[in-house]
């Protein structure tokens, strides 16, 4: 589980510890991990979490990252990547240099390239495992302030697509989740009310019902909109 310590993030590391499962998460912040470690295995009694600090946005790290998860021993039975970074505004004002468009491609595109292709020999070779993306509606709609994070989402998308496709013989299911606004820290500060927002929880009860489905049936697209929009 990529980004595990806000959000949707925390919401489904919370709902697979709860499950019983071992999870292994990271986030750019030690002190949210050690945060997140505290609170759920005082919630959870027996839960088994392993962190590591990384920032995802830099291959290295994420190399880091999936190499700390195949050396925990354990078999890789769901990956979730959901790390991400939103930054509004027109492309038209973005940096000529476009270091706009390669900051957001970096952590909400190649973050999970990067994360899920060393992991993959040993989903293929098990023969079983569950590949979640969380994308989002800007995926597959454009909005006016969007920018590179509109193209950024749209990439994560298609990436999900043809990794659907290439590991439907492998036994390997993919889905891609893609919520609406959801009341994450992200919204902080706007005056908005609370059921114009997804909850956190009600997505990663999605993922875990989804990845709970028998082998021979996968959801390929998960599309989640707050029901007062």
């Amino acid at each position: 589980m990529t980004g595990g310590s806000k959000g949707i993030g925390r919401a489904v590391v919370s709902r697979f510890l709860r499950a019983g499962y071992p999870v292994a998460t990271c986030a750019r912040s030690a002190a949210d991990l050690t945060a997140l470690t505290t609170e759920l295995t005082a919630d959870v009694p027996g839960a088994v979490l392993h962190t590591l600090p990384a920032d995802l946005s830099q291959y290295e790290d994420c190399a880091r990252f999936a190499a700390f998860v195949l050396g925990l021993g354990l078999p890789v039975e769901i990956l979730v990547n959901n790390a991400g970074a939103f930054i509004p505004g027109r492309l038209q004002d973005e940096p000529l240099d476009g270091s706009q468009l390669r900051q957001m491609l970096a952590v909400n595109m190649l973050s999970a390239y990067d994360v899920t292709l060393p992991l993959l020999p040993g989903l293929i070779a098990q023969g079983r495992g569950h590949i979640f993306t969380i994308c989002s509606t800007a995926s597959i709609t454009a909005y006016p302030n969007g920018g590179s994070y509109g193209i950024a989402k749209h990439a994560l998308l298609g990436f999900t697509k043809n990794l659907r496709e290439e590991l439907k013989p492998s036994g390997v299911r993919v889905t891609a989740v893609l919520p609406g606004p959801t009341l994450t820290a992200s919204w902080e500060g706007v005056d908005l009310p609370t059921d114009r927002f997804v909850q956190s929880e009600d997505v990663a009860d999605v993922v875990f019902s989804a990845y709970s489905l028998s082998p021979q049936a996968v959801i390929e697209e998960i599309l989640i909109r707050p029901q007062a929009r």
